[in-house]
């Protein structure tokens, strides 16, 4: 009689459908969430030091340390996702503020090299996204290769700067097409995915 009674409490649970973990879902979208603020913003640096540059040396100065806090949100999320919660808050800490304190060190240097007027305007703000560029990049081999299209996103947006005049409406809409990308990747991912396979996030 215990046998059966345990068998007709499984078959309910087994005739449903596993449901996604929220967690999964939550940090795949934080993980949307930075690369389109990040992605908006940059495109606004952009803007900016094509206008200006003196006012873009001192947003890309100010998009440092969001850059790290995208980067500590990012690599926080993909720890949680992939079951690697024992890295610790402060170790993500660490490692980001070295990286992050590395490029905020390349970028003053190329604020020295202007202000020594060994570089010019332009020359010095191309620089400046290309640092910015790489570290992304590289940073997004560790955490995602969604930081890692930011990284793209500037190095490319560098270049249509250097050879293209009308490099805005260009830059615009590869930061659309990379938004959309990553948003059709992350829902694909979430449905692909039971929650056996959390473990295995992308």
């Amino acid at each position: 009689m215990e046998d059966e009674k345990s068998n007709e409490s499984l078959e309910p649970s087994q005739g449903k459908e596993p449901r996604e973990p929220p967690l999964r879902k939550m940090t795949v979208w934080l993980d949307e969430s930075v690369l389109i603020v990040l992605l908006l913003l940059s495109l606004a640096g952009i803007v900016i030091s094509a206008y200006s540059s003196q006012g873009g040396y001192f947003f890309w100065l100010i998009m440092i340390p969001i850059f790290w806090l995208g980067a500590v949100l990012s690599s926080r999320a993909q720890a949680r996702r992939t079951g690697e919660s024992d890295v610790s808050i402060k170790t993500l800490l660490w490692f980001e503020t070295l990286h992050w304190g590395g490029v905020l060190l390349a970028v003053i240097g190329v604020f020295v090299l202007r202000h020594m007027e060994i570089v010019d305007d332009v020359t010095a703000v191309l620089d400046i996204l290309l640092v910015i560029a790489l570290g992304t990049y590289l940073n997004g081999i560790r955490i995602g290769w969604r930081f890692s299209l930011i990284g793209v996103f500037l190095g490319t947006t560098a270049m249509l700067i250097a050879y293209v005049e009308q490099f805005l409406p260009l830059a615009v809409l590869i930061a659309i097409t990379f938004i959309v990308l990553s948003l059709y990747w992350g829902k694909r991912k979430i449905r692909r995915h039971p929650p056996h396979d959390i473990h295995h996030a992308s």
